[in-house]
């Protein structure tokens, strides 16, 4: 195997323990990158505080490189280069090309927060038991999903409310958690009034957040319980080839792989 398609593979890899560890790592470094950027909205001590920062810009290295070997690994770099994983990817790195070439630009660092958006990968390593019960691997992938777009989009509309307005307005958004009052309260419509925004940026930032807690919020939750309710009305049957657990009530067949369920088998053999 060429070296460019070795690389190919474990970078999309899930299967093998070198490629599993590899997307597991680059999840873990996306998690806690997000995690200093909140935690630097807080008071902290000058030393930790440099500390953090040099976590942060040695991740942010870690991120670049794994930019630039997606490229390399690109059979068709244009399609690659628009596609949205690797925008949000560019977006990402952004602070650490600009750095390279001293481009003395407005503070984009936020925009790595956007690499929240990758964690949906976890959605293959999910399936079978849930917090909620037992879901198949169809519905856990669903409901994760659910849940993870809902908590990244609150997530991303916080950070970007927190970097416009704490400048000109700290009173209001002291902190990432204000941000996140304020971002679930506005997008719930509830509007308690209690903060607003004073910057142009921050009111057209609000605007789009009361659309989208209007027209996806809503939409979400109720595949949501559409998703919960329908698990809830299946039964236990499981199959003897795929092992899968539930299935409707009325199912003859797995959905999964297609053998004939073995209750329906041993029904059918008893009347025969």
């Amino acid at each position: 195997m060429q070296l460019r398609q070795k690389v190919t593979f474990y970078l999309e890899d899930i299967e093998t323990s070198i490629g599993r560890a590899i997307n597991l790592g680059i999840t873990g470094l996306v998690l806690l990158s997000s995690a200093i950027f909140v935690a630097q909205t807080y008071p902290l001590s000058s030393s930790l505080r440099q500390t953090l920062e040099a976590i942060d810009n040695g991740i942010l290295v870690i991120f670049a490189i794994e930019y630039l070997l997606r490229f390399w690994c690109a059979e068709h770099k244009a399609r690659f280069f628009f596609s949205l994983f690797s925008l949000i990817d560019l977006f990402v790195v952004l602070p650490f090309f600009i750095g390279i070439f001293n481009i003395d630009i407005f503070n984009i660092s936020f925009l790595r927060v956007f690499r929240w958006f990758r964690i949906l990968r976890l959605v293959r390593f999910i399936e079978g038991k849930t917090v909620f019960g037992y879901v198949t691997t169809e519905d856990s992938a669903i409901f994760t999903r659910i849940l993870l777009t809902l908590f990244i989009i609150i997530f991303v509309y916080s950070g970007l409310i927190y970097q416009v307005e704490h400048p000109t307005n700290p009173q209001a958004f002291g902190t990432f958690l204000d941000a996140v009052y304020f971002s679930v309260a506005t997008m719930t419509t509830v509007g308690f009034g209690d903060v607003t925004p004073i910057s142009e940026l921050g009111r057209l930032l609000t605007v789009l957040m009361i659309l989208t807690g209007i027209a996806l919020i809503p939409w979400q939750l109720g595949d949501l319980v559409k998703r919960l309710v329908k698990t809830a009305n299946q039964v236990q049957t499981t199959c003897v080839s795929c092992k899968l657990a539930l299935h409707d009530p009325d199912a003859h067949f797995c959905k999964r792989c297609g053998t004939k369920l073995e209750s329906i088998a041993a029904s059918e053999a008893s009347e025969a």
